[in-house]
């Protein structure tokens, strides 16, 4: 799946899902794709959106996506730690709205820190899609806010709880 088709995937998908208040596509002048997140409780995260192309994809061609039977459905995980978001949370939440979105375009999708050590931490935190036609879509942590902060074209480092 290409990142604008993936975009408007993950907008719609997460409209969907419970604890999102709202989803929407997210730019900025260096970020062509992303998303931004608010969750029930207030707290918001942006990401971006990258991809890896299937194997002979030319993105100047029509795309011809591939599908097969949906991953099977997880169970929704919390993505609350002491009443705020968190990272590593936020990432297992996502993997999840992906996996039950019953899209057979979806080989699996995974969190970043699943296979995190204390002496082996995430690059950054995150999440990933493969898709069954071998492409991937990144969706990489860029700022976070807690409820009532206004990112108002400051740029928020990403936080350990928001």
């Amino acid at each position: 799946m290409r990142p604008a088709r993936f975009q408007d995937f993950a907008v719609e998908t997460l409209l969907k899902a419970p604890e999102i208040k709202n989803a929407e596509p997210w730019t900025e002048p260096d970020r062509t794709f992303g998303i931004h997140l608010t969750f029930n409780t207030g707290a918001q995260l942006w990401a971006a959106i990258t991809a890896t192309a299937a194997p002979g994809d030319d993105y100047d061609r029509p795309e011809i996506p591939v599908a097969y039977e949906p991953p099977a459905e997880v169970a929704w995980p919390d993505p609350y730690e002491g009443g705020k978001v968190t990272p590593p949370r936020a990432e297992a939440f996502l993997a999840a709205a992906f996996t039950n979105s019953g899209s057979g375009e979806i080989a699996r999708a995974y969190e970043y820190s699943a296979g995190a050590t204390p002496t082996r931490p995430t690059a950054h935190p995150g999440m990933g899609i493969v898709f069954h036609d071998e492409s991937r879509i990144q969706v990489l942590f860029q700022h976070t806010a807690r409820a009532g902060q206004d990112k108002g074209g400051r740029s928020f480092d990403l936080q350990d709880a928001f």
